[in-house]
């Protein structure tokens, strides 16, 4: 199959060159696409370098079978249409597709099934929402749940490369043009994107639409976006409420059996998931599960994942795999 990489040279992008042999997708070319400023760049991919081309050139190549798109909403906004045209299945991780009726919000382990041969434009949840899910979505299924309030701790790489370049820039005290409003190095901001008329974060309600497109509508998400001076790795404090009771080990083995992700908890010997228990893979790691005291049919819990893996190219290469194993062409 042809495949090609919009985004190429991004940081999802890049990390989509590594999943994608993990993957052993029967690749027969790999398109690489990216910006005017790295055009002709050489990259090495399976033993072999391939030149980054611009979009419209490979548009011209009317035979590309799936294409991954990383280079943001505007860009999806005006291209992923123009590849679904000539064929080609387009899997996009901006948001721009992600609360349109008429398009799949897909993570494979929850949704999947959804997918049909006429879905022509995927989306691709935010990297927060897809790590939340792929844990509620098993417990939702056994306990049924009311309402979630989720606190988000963000890695910078979830902004971009200019963020990192930030937070490193900071770390060596020197001078740098900012990603955030503020200084990231040895500081925390409850700000990820912009501020909404609610006066949540674009961040924040995206949890909150995406966790009702593609769980269930009737779920209650209220959440507080935080970025943290961490290169790679989202955590997030999750409270969740259930309509049914439930007893903790019966919980936490729902968990262990669930597809993709892992409990990872004994507090007792300093056992629970960190940024640096995730960096690199791409299971979602659950611990310090407990029950909340204060209130019926709640637990509380702390969840982490790589987003640049599950949170973004992981995601995608799975979607991509879904395709191909159920002939979705």
């Amino acid at each position: 199959m042809k495949i090609a990489i919009i985004g190429a040279t991004g940081m999802v992008g890049r990390e989509i060159l590594d999943v994608l042999p993990e993957y052993k997708l029967p690749i027969s070319k790999l398109i690489l696409v990216a910006s005017k400023r790295s055009l002709n760049q050489k990259i090495l991919f399976n033993g072999k370098q391939i030149r980054v081309q611009p979009l419209n050139e490979a548009l011209l190549d009317q035979k590309i079978d799936i294409a991954l798109f990383s280079a943001g909403s505007e860009i999806s906004k005006k291209w992923a249409p123009k590849f679904a045209k000539t064929g080609c299945k387009v899997i996009d991780n901006s948001s721009y597709w992600r609360m349109s009726d008429k398009h799949k919000l897909i993570i494979p382990e929850i949704n999947g099934k959804q997918l049909l041969q006429s879905d022509m434009i995927i989306a691709n949840p935010n990297c927060s929402t897809a790590q939340l899910l792929m844990v509620l979505s098993p417990l939702h299924m056994k306990y049924t749940i009311k309402r979630v309030i989720v606190s988000t701790y963000q890695a910078v790489s979830g902004t971009g490369k200019k963020a990192v370049n930030q937070l490193q820039k900071e770390h060596e005290d020197v001078n740098v043009e900012k990603a955030y409003p503020h200084k990231i190095f040895q500081n925390i901001l409850p700000h990820c994107d912009d501020f909404t008329e609610n006066g949540y974060t674009k961040e924040e309600m995206k949890l909150t639409n995406e966790t009702k497109k593609i769980l269930d509508k009737n779920i209650d998400v209220v959440a507080t976006a935080v970025r943290v001076p961490v290169v790679r790795g989202h955590s997030e404090s999750v409270n969740i409420e259930f309509d049914n009771a439930f007893e903790i080990d019966e919980l936490r083995e729902c968990l262990k059996t669930s597809q993709g992700v892992v409990v990872f908890d004994d507090p007792n010997k300093n056992i629970y998931p960190t940024p640096l228990t995730a960096e690199k893979k791409d299971e979602v790691f659950v611990g310090r599960l407990r029950r909340d005291f204060t209130k019926k049919n709640c637990v509380q819990m702390w969840v982490v994942a790589d987003n640049l893996r599950k949170g973004a190219a992981t995601n995608t290469v799975q979607i991509a795999e879904y395709l191909i194993k159920k002939k979705l062409f």
